[in-house]
């Protein structure tokens, strides 16, 4: 089998949310969380061996209704968060809640090619349930997102729904969630994403406004920085550059993802015109910020290349015993590196492992969750 090939997961219901297990750095594990209006949802734990390509699920069921989202503690691996919703009386109602995932379950190796395989059928009646740690309760509409604070401390959260972001402390014991900040838009435009700030004692984050992103401090909820029009039409995702303070990339329903620095927010540092729809998911590597993926209602999710961005000086080969192979081996350049096409439904989300830095996931609604990995010589560009 070939090194970069593919790793192919169905669940067997739809799906929209992928999430690394952050406080796992030992093994590649991931959560994916179901869609259905018509069955019990679950939750699925999935641990990836790079080297033989199996995969270990564990199945919990999750009967607070459609998994919409996911977002994992750093502090502590068996704590996760996932925004919902069911309908209840011909209502839709939305929330959040933590959870803490049991004690370990029997659960199921499969050996999977580049073909793939489909996730086992089981009652969820059978399955063993979550442990519910507290409800991120009284928020205003539909919840978009969770992020649990970057820097180890495993009590905070923050949450965004329509009109509110809320700053969350679990507390010393772990077992009641209470609301510590709030800030409120006042006008029109709504939130519809968050993301923690890793940078400035992980005291800020950014959010997503409309068209617009928002960097906010937590301490006072004042606004840090804005940048207006960030695209043409809503934006979907954003993230930070793990190693570099100001950098930061968007991506939105104008089909671009653009590259931005907090201090300069006039004008993008970069602009990527490689999906041809919306763009839902934008992530840079956790190790080797030359590298971020995409994915999008296009089905496809790219690799791309920004070394130009990225914390690493571009390096030049010297005239030593290997200068010869390292001239040989040509520098990473900007653009898209890899595209990959083994989707055939809108790609709602695409994770990098915390644990091998050249793995990462990605799920598309039809419920098929894609493993890759960069290619070897990207690789190779990086490392020599």
């Amino acid at each position: 089998m070939e090194d970069d090939a593919p790793v192919i997961y169905g669940l067997e219901f739809q799906g929209r949310a992928v999430a690394a297990r952050a406080g796992e750095t030992d093994s590649i594990h991931f959560l994916v969380g179901t869609q259905s209006l018509k069955h019990d949802n679950q939750l699925h734990l999935l641990e990836f061996d790079d080297e033989s390509n199996y995969i270990e699920k564990q199945i919990f069921s999750h009967l607070a209704g459609e998994i919409n989202h996911i977002s994992t503690s750093v502090a502590d691996k068996d704590l996760l968060a996932t925004c919902h919703s069911a309908v209840v009386e011909n209502k839709v109602q939305s929330g959040a809640t933590v959870w803490r995932l049991p004690d370990r379950p029997r659960s199921m190796s499969l050996a999977l090619d580049t073909i793939g395989a489909s996730s086992t059928q089981m009652s969820t009646g059978n399955l063993p349930e979550l442990e519910r740690v507290a409800e991120l309760g009284g928020h205003d509409g539909v919840v978009k997102s969770t992020q649990w604070h970057p820097g180890g401390s495993g009590n905070r959260l923050v949450s965004v729904d329509h009109k509110n972001l809320r700053v969350w402390d679990l507390g010393a014991s772990g077992s009641t969630a209470k609301q510590v900040n709030c800030a409120t838009l006042e006008v029109r435009p709504t939130f519809s994403n968050v993301r923690w700030n890793p940078h400035f004692n992980c005291a800020q984050v950014a959010t997503a406004v409309d068209s617009n992103v928002q960097g906010w401090d937590l301490r006072s909820m004042k606004t840090t920085f804005t940048i207006e029009n960030a695209h043409g039409q809503l934006v979907r995702d954003l993230d930070f550059n793990p190693n570099r303070q100001y950098y930061m990339s968007t991506c939105g329903d104008d089909c671009l993802v653009k590259f931005w620095d907090q201090r300069k927010t006039t004008t993008p540092l970069k602009v990527c015109q490689s999906h041809s729809h919306w763009v839902w998911s934008v992530r840079f590597n956790p190790f080797h910020d030359q590298l971020v993926t995409s994915s999008s209602s296009d089905s496809r999710v790219i690799l791309h290349g920004v070394p130009s961005l990225s914390s690493e000086p571009i390096s030049i080969p010297d005239d030593d015993e290997d200068g010869e192979e390292k001239r040989e081996q040509k520098p990473l350049s900007d653009g898209v590196l890899c595209r990959y096409e083994e989707h055939e439904d809108s790609v709602y989300a695409a994770e990098w492992s915390t644990a091998d830095p050249w793995v990462f996931a990605s799920l598309s609604y039809d419920g098929r969750l894609v493993i890759n990995r960069v290619p070897r010589n990207t690789k190779y560009q990086i490392l020599l």
